[in-house]
């Protein structure tokens, strides 16, 4: 697939801060791509890097074949940063037709607003909506110039539940019709609603990247889950990673469930309701980045 956005071995640095490290990422036409980390991993330096806010240290950024700091290529791009402001004395309407000019191609503005479920709102001052219903604009607002990649930051930060899902509708029915997002959140069930692939950045670094299913499977771990009374000391369960423990139900986090479940029956603890399953998109990430603080201690 074409390559529309690429860094490679592309470096950050903020004075003494290093945000990235030697990063190298693709995003090919067509994909949904979740960006995934906590606070300070470097996502959003990253995105800045592809949009032009930002030039590496060192290291390359392409940009739908050309460089990031040429206006004329990032009018193929649409963005909604994490914090946006917007004219409170204009309408929806008229922000809608003023980001739009900037554009050689234009989104028709009420099939724009009624995708994003602000269509009743078009005469409707700034300065008089919700902080979602802004929210909502401000990503709306990324798809005005028809662009051929989107890349959204937190597009659904303070958004109530219904709010959210009225935007990764919008999200949706662009993918569809053939357009690339790259978008960061901290709901990770957000990603795993939206998201064909995920790339997830700490320190810097990446640290997977791969589709939602290989995320989980390559770290490898899965959750074991009983109800149980005294259990042998964990350290002699076989490949134990994490344990948590809900009123008598305990979870065990462990890369050898087989194994693990004999050891059990042998220690003779008494034990019921077992269940196996593989880990969430949340488990595989915590463990994913665990493991890469431990290695670099």
């Amino acid at each position: 697939m074409t390559v529309l956005a690429r860094t490679v071995e592309a470096t950050r640095r903020y004075g003494d801060v290093l945000a990235l490290d030697r990063v190298s990422v693709d995003i090919r036409a067509g994909e949904l791509v979740g960006l995934l980390g906590p606070n300070g991993a470097g996502k959003s330096t990253l995105i800045n890097l592809f949009v032009g806010l930002r030039r590496p240290s060192s290291g390359t950024v392409e940009l739908l074949g050309g460089s990031p700091s040429d206006p004329a290529v990032r009018r193929g791009i649409g963005v909604t940063p994490q914090e946006t402001g917007l004219p409170e004395v204009l309408r929806v309407g008229e922000i809608v037709d003023f980001v739009s000019s900037h554009f050689p191609r234009r989104a028709a503005k009420a099939e724009l607003l009624d995708r994003f479920g602000l269509g009743d709102l078009v005469k409707r001052q700034i300065g008089g909506l919700s902080g979602g219903q802004k929210r909502r604009l401000a990503v709306a607002l990324a798809f005005a110039g028809r662009p051929r990649l989107v890349f959204l930051d937190e597009p659904t930060t303070g958004l109530d539940v219904e709010a959210r899902r009225a935007l990764w509708d919008g999200i949706k029915a662009f993918h569809e019709d053939g357009g690339t997002v790259l978008l960061t959140s901290h709901y990770l069930e957000e990603i795993e609603a939206l998201a064909e692939r995920v790339v997830v950045v700490g320190h810097g670094r990446v640290l997977a990247d791969d589709t939602m299913r290989a995320v989980r499977d390559v770290v490898g771990v899965r959750r074991v889950s009983l109800d149980a009374g005294e259990l042998p000391e964990l350290p002699e369960l076989p490949g134990v990673a994490a344990v948590e423990r809900e009123g008598g139900r305990v979870h065990l986090m462990t890369t050898d469930p087989d194994r693990l479940v004999v050891e059990l029956v042998r220690s003779g603890a008494p034990f019921s309701g077992l269940e196996i399953r593989p880990t969430s998109l949340e488990e595989a990430f915590l463990t994913i980045t665990a493991a890469k603080e431990h290695a670099h201690v």
